[in-house]
């Protein structure tokens, strides 16, 4: 049997994914009952526009996002993207926040999407999910780079520690052209291994990050 599992939180009118970036607006450019008389007697269509920021929901960050001649999510191949050997680690929140090169030591990541399951995902549209969240150490990242990842996620509030203006997850990864995605959830419905993991973006050109439909398949 053949199993999809979604990866990724709904996007709603007004949520907060990042404190201090502005909330999705999401309104009808055109709506059911707005389009009577444009179509024949019984048809109606819905439009919606919507003006939110990238970094909104479950999203994928391109190395454009870090650096001026990286990258952008238009040059992103399909193939760092979709159809990826997932690598599940747990790093449970409760032993700690920093995640360090130790977790993915033995471990091989070549080629694999290394998705870190901490499950910090439960306290998503709270305040305590921006604070003191997991994270990445410039060592975990410089392991997943050597070891040929071919990209990471956590489910976490930042792959980075944002108690500071460092962020050397960001700069090691997406120097390394490894894509990230952030704000994952489910991870506890993956095995370890075995399940493929699939997060494409639109194909914007000149945008660094944008929202995902991160999905795995098992089977």
């Amino acid at each position: 049997m053949t199993r999809f599992i979604d990866l990724s939180h709904n996007i709603d009118a007004g949520m907060v994914t990042y404190r201090g970036l502005p909330a999705p607006i999401i309104c009808d450019f055109l709506s059911h009952a707005g389009s009577d008389g444009l179509y024949e007697a019984g048809t109606s269509f819905a439009i919606q526009r919507l003006d939110m920021v990238g970094n909104t929901g479950t999203y994928l960050d391109s190395p454009f996002h870090r650096y001026p001649d990286g990258t952008d999510l238009a040059g992103l191949a399909l193939a760092q993207l979709a159809d990826l050997p997932a690598l599940v680690i747990a790093a449970p929140s409760a032993a700690g926040v920093a995640i360090d090169a130790d977790a993915v030591a033995g471990l091989d990541v070549g080629g694999r999407a290394v998705l870190f399951h901490s499950g910090w995902d439960r306290h998503w549209r709270t305040d305590a999910y921006f604070n003191d969240h997991p994270f990445l150490t410039a060592a975990a990242a410089a392991a997943l780079v050597t070891g040929g990842a071919a990209l990471v996620g956590i489910d976490s509030h930042n792959i980075d520690d944002t108690r500071g203006d460092a962020r050397p997850v960001h700069t090691i990864l997406l120097g390394a052209g490894i894509p990230i995605c952030e704000h994952m959830t489910n991870l506890a419905a993956l095995p370890a291994a075995g399940a493929r993991f699939h997060a494409v973006p639109p194909k914007f050109v000149g945008v660094g990050t944008f929202a995902v439909r991160a999905f795995a398949i098992i089977g």
